[in-house]
């Protein structure tokens, strides 16, 4: 399978995941993704994901979707920056999500962490995704 952004990909799974009502969903496995998914374990917005071999060389992630009182803990989650269109941000101009309640997930030199971290250790870089 080839995707042409991993991050939007991953972000339309889980977004057409919880619209659907899943439990559970697929994703093919990568470092990328897997990194964001452990922001979101982190921050509640899963509840946990794990990754599966299916044949050969093939794996994926089984990422299991959170609710609350059968209502989706995500109501927004969208990708800010686009093969086309690289967003960037320094620590002291990356946006905030709904006054704080929301996730932005940024790429550094450190690795993929989230907003509050970026902030703490006063790091900028590529704006992957919003998440409310």
């Amino acid at each position: 399978m080839f995707f042409n952004h991993p991050v939007s990909d991953l972000v339309a799974r889980i977004r057409n995941g919880y619209l659907a009502k899943r439990a559970v969903i697929s994703s093919p496995a990568s470092k990328l993704r897997e990194n964001i998914l452990k922001i979101l374990k982190e921050e509640g917005f899963i509840l946990n994901y794990s990754k599966v071999k299916e044949s050969d060389a093939i794996e994926r992630f089984d990422i299991h979707l959170k609710y609350h009182y059968s209502n989706p803990v995500v109501n927004e989650i969208s990708v800010v920056s686009k093969p086309g269109r690289r967003i960037y941000s320094t620590f002291d101009k990356i946006p905030l999500v709904k006054n704080g309640l929301g996730l932005v997930v940024l790429s550094t030199s450190q690795g993929v962490i989230a907003d509050h971290e970026a902030r703490e250790k006063k790091l900028g870089g590529e704006v992957l995704l919003k998440i409310f």
